[in-house]
């Protein structure tokens, strides 16, 4: 029996796993409900399996049975945490408990599953082992780098020589469409907060006060000029302020205001130049109205680059096994950010979306993925497993494996 085959055979079950653990979401680094409901998922299968120690992540590691010299190590990410979303998507199976999988981790975790079934299954063809990343706080607090402080890379003995991670997305693509490539796939994402110190008064004599209001006026409108004076059109970078907070009633001038934001790039030069740029803008805006700057740069994640040969091997493969018009080529890459990119930065490999926009939706209109409204198909998820498990059957089989 083939990959295909094979995990067309078990698309039921992996189809009811990801609806029931679309019943269970939890959010961020956490997630001991959902760890113990994979873990039963994996549950006989031959794998090694790793408990992360500072969060929730499953590691688990499939030696391959073939025989072969060099043998090889690749590496397979599903992502497994929720928003903090109240979900109204309609769906029979919507979860209840405040939180959602607006983005689509339960189809990531089941097809994940479904690919490491089915290489078990063919492990007498791989020459080489498989990683199997099942990763929490994928959604903004960075947990692919407590993993990769914990060993994931060195968990096979030896570190990764290509790695997979698929994605589904709501909206954009017809369903079942696959979509790569090369380079730069998304953005860097990092966090500033700003608080400036002024001195609070009565608002009829601002004179007899230090106004920290229109400093902070002024570092807002200087930072989105600064995005079209200071950066090429050609390697652009994405500011957005999205809190911004001062006083506590209409007559007086508050003490302090704050305002925080995001910055993203889609290299790593616009990067390092807008961290160095945008607190000396800061501080010189302080000056000038003579009020105090405190200034926080948290980083996030770098940009997610996808390596060149995989994005068109991921094409090849895509277009050989579900027909070419299943597969798309973006022209420009997406301005979120990607965790994945970690990994990336230390193996070769590719970054995959794949549309799982219900056919009842128009692409081009359905909610987004974060959306309360959102829907997938998991329709999508039986040929995502089949993805995962040829691309990592491939690099290990010295025979190809259909």
């Amino acid at each position: 029996m083939s990959i295909r085959e094979y995990i067309a055979s078990i698309d039921p079950e992996l189809v009811a796993l990801r609806r029931e653990l679309h019943q269970i979401p939890e959010v961020g680094l956490q997630l001991p409900n959902t760890q113990a409901r994979l873990l039963q998922a994996l549950e006989g299968l031959p794998l090694e399996i790793t408990l992360g120690k500072q969060v929730t992540s499953i590691v688990a590691v499939l030696r391959g049975t073939a025989r072969g010299d060099d043998r090889p190590v690749v590496l397979l990410r599903g992502d497994m945490d929720a928003l903090p979303i109240v979900e109204a998507s309609g769906e029979p199976f919507a979860s209840t408990n405040g939180a959602m999988h607006a983005c689509g981790h339960d189809l990531h975790m089941a097809l994940l599953v479904g690919a490491a079934r089915a290489l078990c299954e063919h492990r007498d063809q791989l020459a080489g082992d498989v990683i199997f990343q099942f990763q929490p706080g994928e959604e903004g607090v960075d947990g692919c780098k407590y993993m990769l402080q914990e060993g994931l890379l060195d968990v096979a003995g030896r570190r990764p020589d290509a790695a997979w991670a698929i994605h589904v997305w709501s909206a954009l693509d017809p369903c079942g469409t696959f979509s790569t490539k090369p380079g730069t796939v998304m953005a860097s994402s990092d966090e500033f907060r700003v608080r400036i110190t002024g001195r609070g008064g009565h608002g009829s004599a601002p004179h007899l006060a230090l106004d920290p209001v229109p400093a902070m006026a002024e570092m807002i409108t200087a930072t989105h000029q600064m995005v079209t004076r200071r950066f090429s059109a050609f390697d652009p970078i994405v500011v957005t302020v999205g809190r911004v907070q001062a006083g506590t009633a209409h007559n007086v001038i508050p003490e302090t205001a704050e305002f925080d934001g995001t910055f993203r790039a889609f290299s790593d030069a616009a990067r390092d130049k807008i961290i160095d740029l945008l607190p000396r803008l800061f501080q010189g805006i302080a000056e000038a109205h003579g009020v105090e700057l405190e200034y926080q740069h948290i980083e996030q994640y770098p940009v997610t680059v996808n390596d060149d040969a995989a994005a068109d091997h991921v094409a090849e493969v895509v277009a050989e096994l579900f027909g070419p018009e299943r597969h798309s080529r973006w022209s420009e890459p997406l301005s979120a950010a990607e965790d994945f990119s970690r990994i990336l930065q230390a193996a070769p490999g590719c970054f995959i979306g794949l549309s799982a926009c219900p056919p009842d939706r128009d692409p081009a209109t359905a909610p987004m993925n974060h959306s309360a409204q959102v829907r997938f198909d998991d329709k999508v998820v039986a040929d995502g497993a089949a993805l995962l498990a040829e691309l990592a059957a491939r690099r290990l089989a010295p025979a190809r494996v259909l």
